[in-house]
């Protein structure tokens, strides 16, 4: 959850006195519950989220029907905010179903997304907004069309949006690895050096403190760059070419024993995929492209990308080519999701009421989608 509207009647969801004035902002969530890193919520009248938590999937017994997990993550994040579900609209982002998807993964993310509607308004929200997080992304970067590189916890997609819409019939590019293989691939170095380490935790800080990405791989490995940085309760710790060999698995899979396309493969066929496309007469739309998730976060990414695609594609595609880093760090798609709350038709435009859902769903079946909100 994530933000909302607000106004001047806004005040903070902190702390356990009941004499705190209610807020009229309603919710918003730019990571969805049901993914697998972790959540953030808060109120739009906020210069950041309000806190973080586990996502649903940590939530109950794994054994336990979705619809009962899922209530119970939902009803954690309002007691945490303090807010009754009926008093406020709410913003979730629900994961993005690659063109690549096997039938049983698409039905299951149907049946995710159906649930979810079920619980909040059970719960008696009073209206629900979905939103793919890429686009949320690309929103914080003040853009509408461009290809967004959204760096997951467990892959990385690639997304082409034209006007706030994911262009599911041109494709949407997948990359088997994501912040999760970095953080092992810098466990597996640190080991090779004898490099004791208390936990995961430890190595994805020192990840977070030392990493970056070389402009030039080859180059860097004859550079000096050792540096050090301090991990809470464990003491110091000192990286070499570990700093900048980490993230390059990025680009080059193989040096991590990992079978993925590079990075900048799967952008540069994206783009291709875009400019054969031929369906809007400006064909400049997708070479903004925009990252996200915390590990595009990492220091030289945007412009090894922007330097890998100009090398990699034709000077007609090439030309014109901007990779924008996280607009705000890793929390662009929270800022995303406050931006649109913000708008004043945002109810009326972006929502849907439980009355609609609730006819939809009679009209339609129980796999009711609401493509339009993707």
């Amino acid at each position: 959850m994530a933000c909302g509207p607000s106004s001047s009647a806004s005040a903070p969801i902190r702390g356990s006195s009941s004499s705190s004035p209610r807020p009229t902002s309603p919710l918003a969530r730019p990571c969805t519950p049901g993914g697998s890193g972790y959540c953030k919520y808060g109120w739009s009248k906020y210069a950041a989220p309000s806190g973080r938590c586990a996502t649903f999937l940590e939530f109950g017994n794994i054994e336990s029907p979705m619809y009962a997990r899922l209530r119970h993550f939902l009803s954690t994040i309002y007691t945490r905010m303090q807010v009754k579900p009926s008093t406020q609209p709410i913003i979730v982002v629900l994961p993005l179903c690659h063109s690549d998807d096997t039938e049983s993964a698409r039905a299951s993310r149907k049946q995710y997304k159906d649930t979810l509607y079920s619980v909040l308004f059970d719960m008696n929200v009073p209206a629900v907004c979905a939103v793919d997080q890429a686009v949320l992304a690309l929103y914080a970067a003040k853009r509408t069309s461009g290809i967004v590189v959204n760096i997951g916890f467990n892959a990385t997609s690639i997304v082409p949006i034209f006007q706030g819409r994911v262009m599911h019939e041109i494709g949407v590019e997948t990359v088997g690895q994501g912040a999760l293989k970095l953080t092992g691939f810098l466990k597996e170095l640190m080991q090779q050096r004898n490099i004791t380490f208390e936990s995961l935790y430890t190595v994805r800080t020192i990840k977070e403190k030392l990493c970056y990405v070389a402009a030039d791989y080859e180059a860097e490995k004859r550079k000096d760059t050792q540096a050090s940085c301090e991990v809470d309760g464990e003491g110091w710790f000192t990286l070499s070419e570990e700093r900048f060999k980490t993230a390059e698995i990025l680009f080059q899979p193989q040096i991590g024993g990992v079978r993925a396309m590079g990075l900048h493969k799967a952008v540069s066929l994206c783009m291709d995929h875009c400019y054969n496309s031929e369906v809007f007469g400006d064909d400049n739309w997708y070479k903004t492209v925009v990252l996200s998730g915390g590990s595009s976060c990492l220091p030289g990414l945007s412009e090894r990308l922007e330097k890998e695609l100009r090398e990699l594609l034709p000077a007609h595609i090439s030309e014109g080519i901007r990779v924008i880093p996280p607009p705000f760090g890793t929390d662009s798609a929270w800022f995303g999701a406050k931006m649109i709350s913000n708008v004043s038709t945002f109810t009326e435009a972006w929502c849907i009421k439980k009355k609609q859902f609730r006819q939809k769903t009679r009209r339609n079946g129980p796999s009711f989608v609401n493509v339009w909100m993707l």
